[in-house]
C-alpha cells in the first residue's frame, strides 16, 4: 500500500482553494430573504366597485372573510389598510352594490369582516378582496373554497407602495 506524501505544492494548493471557496461568499451579490409581494389574481377585479363603504358586516352574516395585510421585503403588518370583499351569496349576486363591503386592518395587519354564506358561481364558490387604498399598488384576489360548505376563506396581501 503506498502512502501519498503532501509536498509542499499540494498543501499551498490545497489551502488556497479552501481560503478562496471560504472568502468568496464575501463578495457575491447580497440575497434577501425578503417577502415577495401578491399578485392580483386572474379574474379578482370581477365585478369590482370602486369606493364600496366600510361596513360592519355585509348582510345577514354567517361566513367569515378574513387575512392578513403586509409590506413586501421585510414583512411587516401594515394598520389601517383597507380591504374590499364582494362574493356571490345567499344574499345577492357579486355585481350587486349590497355584496360589497369594506373593512381596516388592525395593528397586527389583520382584517376580519362577516358576510353572507359564499355560494357557487360559474361553478366555483369563491370570494373577491382588493386593496385599493392608494399607499400600496392595488391588489386583486380571487381565492376559490375548497368546499361550498366551507364558512370561512382566508386571502392574505404582501403589498408594494405605489
Amino acid at each position: 500500500m503506498t502512502v501519498p506524501l503532501l509536498t509542499r505544492r499540494a498543501l499551498l494548493a490545497a489551502g488556497g482553494a479552501a481560503m478562496v471557496s471560504s472568502v468568496s461568499g464575501l463578495f457575491a451579490p447580497a440575497r434577501t430573504a425578503g417577502l415577495a409581494p401578491t399578485p392580483s389574481m386572474r379574474g379578482g377585479s370581477n365585478n369590482y366597485i370602486p369606493n364600496a363603504p366600510i361596513v360592519e358586516r355585509i348582510g345577514g352574516g354567517g361566513f367569515w372573510m378574513s387575512g392578513t395585510v403586509r409590506r413586501a421585503g421585510d414583512g411587516a403588518p401594515l394598520a389601517g389598510q383597507r380591504i374590499q370583499i364582494w362574493a356571490h351569496t345567499t344574499e345577492g349576486y357579486e355585481s350587486d352594490p349590497e355584496s360589497h363591503g369594506a373593512t381596516l386592518t388592525d395593528d397586527n395587519g389583520v382584517f376580519r369582516l362577516e358576510m353572507p354564506q359564499i355560494v357557487p358561481a360559474f361553478g366555483q364558490p369563491h370570494g373577491h378582496l382588493a386593496y385599493d387604498s392608494g399607499d400600496f399598488e392595488t391588489v386583486f384576489l380571487r381565492p376559490v373554497m375548497r368546499s361550498s360548505k366551507d364558512t370561512s376563506l382566508e386571502a392574505h396581501f404582501v403589498l408594494t407602495p405605489a
